[in-house]
């Protein structure tokens, strides 16, 4: 079974009790969820600087607005109907930067996604919408 080594990252806002999570869905195709910042770790490359490279790509925010908190979580995701396991490593960011509550943001990488708009809003913690592909697998965590 092949395996593919994933990055995601659970960026939020806010005191506990009134928390926040950055969230993005593709622009004009709704269908394929709600979903948090994250990608492909390539082949050579460390696992922080995937984490940073993916945030970077595909929100646009700079480094600077975010707080490192650490990792929070490493499981294998198994989909439904393919031959592949994806290991997933969950960080977390603390969001510092200017309050903004929604954006898009076109993708500019080497990879597949390039040229793909994404919608970004923030959604409270405690009343999350369902997650694509079980990427809300570790918010209790936070």
């Amino acid at each position: 079974m092949e395996t593919s080594r994933k990055v995601f990252a659970y960026i939020t806002r806010g005191p506990d009790e009134n928390r926040e999570l950055l969230v993005f869905e593709y622009k004009g195709e709704p269908e394929v969820g709600v979903q948090v910042p994250g990608g492909s770790i390539a082949d050579g490359e460390m696992l922080i600087d995937a984490l940073y490279r993916e945030v970077q790509e595909e929100t646009g925010l700079p480094s600077n607005v975010l707080d490192f908190a650490g990792k929070i979580h490493k499981y294998n995701y198994y989909p439904e109907h393919r031959d592949k396991v994806y290991e997933r490593n969950i960080f977390h960011f603390e969001y510092t930067g200017e309050k903004v509550d929604q954006w898009e943001h076109t993708i500019k990488s080497d990879g597949r996604d390039n040229g793909l708009t994404l919608l970004f809003r923030w959604e409270p913690v405690d009343n999350l919408p369902k997650l694509a592909m079980e990427q809300d697998t570790a918010i209790e965590l936070l």
